[in-house]
């Protein structure tokens, strides 16, 4: 029985989650742990709003605006970390 997308959605999610739990004893400079993390959570909240919100059914304008506003938030939050780490 193959797993259907909500099922492979749950597997990204975990590994994602075991990833940025592992990410701050492997990486030792502090802007690079930060990308990565907050990389991390706009990929699990990319495929959260896509497949548990079935947004991948919408039309491709509220996909991109979605999309947008995840990367939006990224942006802010580590540019927000990457300023707080050179002061």
């Amino acid at each position: 029985m193959l797993p259907g997308r909500l099922d492979l959605t749950w597997i990204v999610l975990i590994g994602l989650a075991l990833a940025t739990v592992l990410v701050p004893s492997l990486v030792t400079r502090p802007l690079l742990g930060n990308a990565l993390l907050l990389t991390f959570a706009a990929l699990k909240g990319r495929r959260i709003v896509l497949d548990f919100l079935d947004l991948r059914a919408a039309p491709a304008l509220w996909r991109g605006l979605v999309s947008a506003w995840v990367v939006i938030v990224l942006l802010f939050a580590w540019s927000v970390s990457a300023v707080v780490a050179l002061i």
